[in-house]
């Protein structure tokens, strides 16, 4: 039985909780219509929750939404996800949780008497509001969603709170436990990362907890230093993780879970599914891309799926689509060719869970002895967080960082693949374990790495390792290992490589010298989930609308023939600027709102151009102008001094990458481009074919079918596309969306190539490391405006810098010792960690470098100079 409050209870509750003041204040936004905002402070049994309450136009009641943000973030993180549900028609509530933002009170990690109960006390604020539907006194129609920490929260409040009618957590954890030790093993870089962010030097409190409660503060030194989870640890763990109240969870639930994520791995969402289901809960599972350690958050179909959720669950909405009961995102391979380099979805109508349809490969190999270092220094590398799946941090790292150093590991390989292989759950393999330790015990950290066909080529899926701890194996002992959840193809030619290794960087490993001996008892099984269904490569909608395109085009021509409407005459001033916009304007179809107002700014001849914003600054809108698509309100465009018009003759200098070029799958790369340029109608001599091939460097793939090609393949040959005739101006609108971080850097350097004889390139994109290292000027928009225009290095200054996250401090000794490296050009100590200019050392040497010399790095990445400006120029709106 379900307790449920006393309605005068709630109420009483909700007119405590209203201590705080709260003043009203419009958000100001360009995307109609507009959102309401309160920003007040809450009053909960003697701490101040920092809140906002948004609400959109209309009149009448409206379900309610709680927001939560992640660990370390403030409610300022989802303000924009807030203003989407409100305009939607719901009321969102947003809160700081207690140790974060301005919220005060100390950090405990969800803990059902005080972050739990919290949530209960602003579902009592929302119960008196008068927009809020209720469907009893002081019971409002209520969903709750957020990610990580707000994720488990949301789970957390169904779970506490019977009122909470939907939840919809992202890249959560169901036990924290066992996200924190798994398999008894510490997750030592992960835990340091939680408990630096309330460190004393970011945070408030005494000198040792930081905001953290003394008990968390105790369990995180204690198991930090023995390396080791107690059964304490795992108790008050335990006992502040959805796990503890699953079975009171009976709401609809959609779980959201990362691929790219060594924190909260698919295995937690897993666990999450089948407890919900067995309770009779409606769930949907769904994996993006992306994660903790970086990779496509997937943010806005995410978003639009969670609203479409709520429809159905909080305004009764039968008539939504939800989506399917298990959808998985997918990169690479056959995908759609409309030349977006987009994910995939592969989809069922049931949760498959992590071992359906398994297949036993064969490993080969004997019994392998090595050993676990003094100190279990150097560790191999697999995870680092913020490096592992992030774009940003890999564009210039190259991808599938991994190092297992010899004698300290035993590999199995299978034999190679005669077809391709689609791994979609947890890989299994019996192994026997023997220890020479002096109790018997042994850390191990198995994987599965894919081997190209050279043998030495090998690439670990999402970066992900299982950690185990095996007990009583001094005269040896069986276990099953169980690897990590993946989705990922093995293709054909490939193999599959199990690596059984002492260390790992991420983990505590025991510090006395010890050998380990690992025999393989059985096959590698490995799940397939053969119910899913793969979205089919349907032809691009421009093949069959091309003739009605036609007829259409031949019309418009017609039209202005006989118009005979006069253009602005050429500026001969302006004959060898490529580009020049002034007073440009442009509003929403039917509306007085701008998406794009008093626009001005210049390009010169050999530029790359970055054109930066956030979703809704007007970038696209800008670009649609720039190629003649749509008509601007007001202002001027120019290029090479004449006016831009839609078919003016100078848009032949024109090159453009925007909504992706259409290609039919079964002709080869270069049948496409001719096909493309036949239809232009202009000469075959004029399409300088060759040219626009080398600096796209497709190779030999130009003779293949388009339906074989990568991602990167593609999107690289959409980019010959738009080079042929070799155009004066390229524009490119989100050029290496989709793509994985080599074929990022591929892109990065056609577009440099394309620029360097002269030509100009435009680029528009959300990458900004990527832009920081390719783009030479920018311009920064901000809901239609100018915000500023210039050289990259004027705005975020020059230098190819490293930015290392440590997990502690380190002496003035061995910041000597990383100066003094080869290679490196400065070590310098900062508030976020260590600064390493390089000066011809490779990013992947330097790592290793630092892991040999006992660095304690948690993360490396790209110095983020422009993303620091970038937020600072735009106000953190992004």
């Amino acid at each position: 039985m379900r307790l449920r409050l006393p309605r005068w209870a709630a109420v009483t509750a909700a007119l405590a909780v209203l201590a705080g003041a709260g003043t009203w204040a419009a958000v100001a936004q360009d995307d109609p219509p507009p959102v309401s905002r309160a920003d007040r402070m809450l009053d909960v049994d003697g701490v101040r929750l920092d809140t906002s309450y948004f609400t959109g136009p209309g009149a009448g009641r409206r379900p309610a939404v709680l927001l939560g943000h992640g660990f370390g973030g403030s409610k300022d993180d989802v303000r924009a996800q807030a203003e989407g549900l409100a305009r939607d028609g719901y009321a969102v509530l947003t809160w700081s949780a207690r140790g974060f933002g301005a919220s005060t009170g100390q950090i405990g990690l969800n803990d059902p008497d005080h972050e739990v109960k919290d949530v209960s006390k602003l579902i009592d604020w929302l119960a008196a509001r008068p927009e809020v539907l209720l469907d009893e006194p002081g019971d409002p129609r209520v969903g709750v969603t957020g990610a990580s920490y707000g994720g488990a929260i949301s789970l957390l409040a169904a779970g506490h709170d019977p009122r909470v009618d939907a939840i919809a957590p992202q890249i959560t954890y169901w036990n924290l436990a066992d996200a924190l030790f798994p398999n008894g093993v510490f997750k030592k870089l992960w835990a340091g990362i939680f408990f630096s962010t309330g460190s004393p030097a970011t945070g408030r409190g005494n000198d040792s907890c930081g905001r953290f409660t003394a008990e968390l503060c105790s369990l995180y030194q204690r198991v930090a230093v023995s390396g080791k989870p107690d059964a304490a640890a795992r108790a008050l763990l335990e006992a502040r993780s959805p796990a503890a109240v699953g079975s009171r969870i009976k709401v609809p639930a959609l779980l959201v879970q990362g691929q790219s994520d060594s924190l909260f791995t698919l295995a937690q969402s897993d666990a999450m599914a089948r407890a919900l289901t067995a309770g009779g809960a409606p769930v949907a599972v769904d994996w993006i891309a992306g994660g903790h350690d970086g990779g496509d958050r997937e943010t806005e179909r995410v978003e639009r799926r969670i609203g479409t959720w709520f429809d159905r669950w909080l305004k009764r909405d039968t008539s939504v689509d939800t989506g399917p009961a298990f959808r998985v995102s997918r990169t690479g391979g056959v995908d759609s060719t409309d030349g977006q380099a987009t994910l995939r979805a592969a989809t069922a109508d049931r949760y498959p869970g992590l071992t359906s349809g398994t297949t036993d490969l064969a490993l080969g190999g004997p019994p392998q002895t090595f050993t676990n270092p003094a100190g279990a220094a150097p560790p191999a590398v697999s995870a680092v967080p913020g490096l592992g799946g992030g774009l940003s941090g890999l564009s210039s790292l190259g991808v599938g960082l991994s190092l297992d150093f010899p004698g300290q590991h035993a590999r199995f390989d299978a034999k190679p693949q005669t077809a391709s292989l689609r791994i979609t759950g947890t890989p299994t393999v019996r192994v026997k374990v023997a220890s020479t330790a002096a109790d018997g015990s042994a850390v191990l950290f198995a994987k599965v790495y894919d081997v190209g066909p050279d043998g030495r080529q090998q690439v670990l899926p999402a970066q992900l390792v299982a950690p185990v701890r095996v007990d009583g194996a001094k005269a040896g002992k069986s276990v099953t290992l169980t690897l990590p959840a993946i989705d990922h193809e093995v293709e054909a030619g490939h193999r599959l490589r199990l690596v059984v290794a002492a260390t790992d960087l991420g983990y505590a490993s025991p510090t006395v010298p010890a050998g380990y001996t690992v025999a393989v008892e059985g096959p590698l099984t490995v799940p397939t989930a053969p119910g899913l269904s793969t979205e089919a490569a349907a032809l691009p909608r421009w093949v069959w609308g091309l003739p009605l395109l036609g007829l259409a085009g031949a019309a418009a021509l017609l039209l202005t023939a006989r118009r005979k409407t006069a253009a602005p005459a050429p500026d001969p001033e302006l004959a060898a600027v490529p580009l020049q916009i002034t007073g440009l304007s442009k509003k929403y179809k039917g509306g007085d709102r701008y998406s794009v107002r008093d626009l001005s700014f210049r390009v010169e001849q050999g530029q790359v151009l970055g054109l930066l914003g956030p979703n809704g600054a007007g970038k696209t809108t800008t670009l649609r102008m720039l190629m003649g698509l749509i008509t601007p309100d007001e202002g001027e465009i120019r290029v090479f001094g004449q006016a831009v018009r839609p078919g003016a003759p100078v848009l032949s200098r024109v090159g453009s990458f925007v909504e992706g070029a259409g290609f039919l799958p079964h002709l080869s790369g270069r049948e496409n481009l001719d096909l493309y340029w036949k239809a232009t109608g202009r000469p075959a001599e004029d399409a300088h074919v060759d040219e626009a091939l080398r600096i796209a460097n497709l190779g030999g793939a130009l003779e293949r079918a388009v339906r074989t090609y990568s991602q990167g393949m593609r999107q690289r040959l959409a980019l010959a596309q738009a080079m042929l005739g070799l155009p004066d101006l390229l524009i490119l609108d989100e050029p290496t969306n989709g793509l994985d971080p080599p074929q990022i850097r591929e892109m990065r350097e056609v577009m440099i190539r394309y620029a360097a004889g002269g030509r100009t390139v435009i680029v528009s994109s959300h990458l900004l490391a990527e832009v920081e290292q390719s783009c030479t000027h920018l311009v920064v928009m901000d809901r239609g405006r100018l915000v500023q225009a210039g050289p990259v290095a004027e705005i975020t200054g020059n230098g190819d810098t490293l930015l290392v996250s440590l997990a502690g401090e380190i002496d003035d000794a061995l910041v000597t010792k990383i100066d003094a490296l080869t290679g490196v050009g400065a070590a310098t100590r900062t508030d976020e960690g260590l600064l390493v200019r390089l000066d011809g050392i490779d990013p992947t040497a330097l790592i290793g470098e630092l892991v040999r010399l006992d660095v304690p790095l948690t993360g490396v990445g790209p110095h983020r100079r422009l993303e620091d400006a970038f937020l600072t120029l735009i106000g953190g709106a992004a």
